[in-house]
């Protein structure tokens, strides 16, 4: 397999149902593929399905479903250039297994970011169809939850780049209680991911963290909305720093920052 690609982001695992998967966000953008581990946590035998799916975020960071025929040309591109192995795998109980993921961009490819998100979902066993009662009346219907995991593949071509800036940091009451409101506006092309640190000056340790937030490249601007503890709403009082960094793992460089004072 011919293969574009070739930095595997070190990230946590994400785990549903009884599938776990590691890591939860690949980029590719080298030489070499890389691989996904699924782990089969269960106590029985599983059947798992991988298959490619296009989503899109809104500008509150919500990812939609985009179905092949409405894709535009980057998400076009981006399911004919990343190819994997294999599409269906069947794990026992406590066995991983890995997927091999690599692209293979064509020779006119523009300048760009493009990304797809890699599904992995549970087959559910077939179970034998019984007589019903003879008492029984009208149609029995059983629901079958089926579990899954879904990460994104992004494919970065050329020369990228991105900034951003936090904007309009506030504490306001919302439906469950305090929320931490900003908005954090990304120019250029390529997503930015990384998390959003609260801070005093002087101090390190921050009032308030979130991580994993990610800015994909069709948004300008992401309204941001953060539940707070009642603790928490009250640290974030006076003088803070407002900081968006990389991942630690990615090496924590700051993306953006801003001063502001909280009333």
């Amino acid at each position: 397999m011919a293969a574009f690609g070739g930095i595997l982001s070190a990230a946590p695992a994400a785990a549903q149902g009884d599938l776990l998967v590691a890591p939860t966000r690949i980029i590719l953008d080298g030489r070499r593929g890389t691989e996904v581990i699924l782990s089969n946590i269960g106590s029985e035998e599983a059947t798992y399905r991988i298959e490619l799916e296009l989503r899109r975020m809104t500008a509150t960071g919500q990812l939609i479903d985009v179905e092949t025929d409405d894709a535009n040309e980057l998400e076009q591109a981006a399911l004919a250039m990343v190819r994997y192995a294999p599409r269906r795998i069947t794990l026992p109980p406590g066995q991983p297994q890995s997927v091999r993921i690599s692209a293979r961009p064509g020779a006119e490819l523009p300048d760009g970011e493009y990304r797809v998100h890699m599904s992995f979902r549970a087959i559910p066993k077939p179970t034998p169809v019984t007589e019903a009662p003879e008492d029984s009346q009208g149609i029995r219907i059983k629901l079958v939850p089926i579990y899954g995991v879904t990460i994104p593949v992004i494919v970065r071509h050329g020369r990228l780049e991105a900034t951003v800036a936090i904007s309009n940091p506030q504490v306001a009451e919302g439906v469950r209680g305090p929320e931490l409101r900003l908005a954090m506006v990304r120019n250029g092309t390529k997503s930015t991911y990384g998390e959003l640190r609260v801070t005093r000056p002087g101090s390190d340790e921050p009032v308030f963290l979130a991580r994993g937030i990610a800015i994909y490249s069709e948004v300008a601007e992401r309204a941001m909305e953060f539940d707070l503890t009642p603790e928490q709403a009250a640290a974030m009082k006076g003088q803070l720093r407002f900081e968006y960094r990389e991942m630690p793992e990615a090496g924590g460089a700051v993306i953006a920052s801003v001063d502001a004072v909280l009333g």
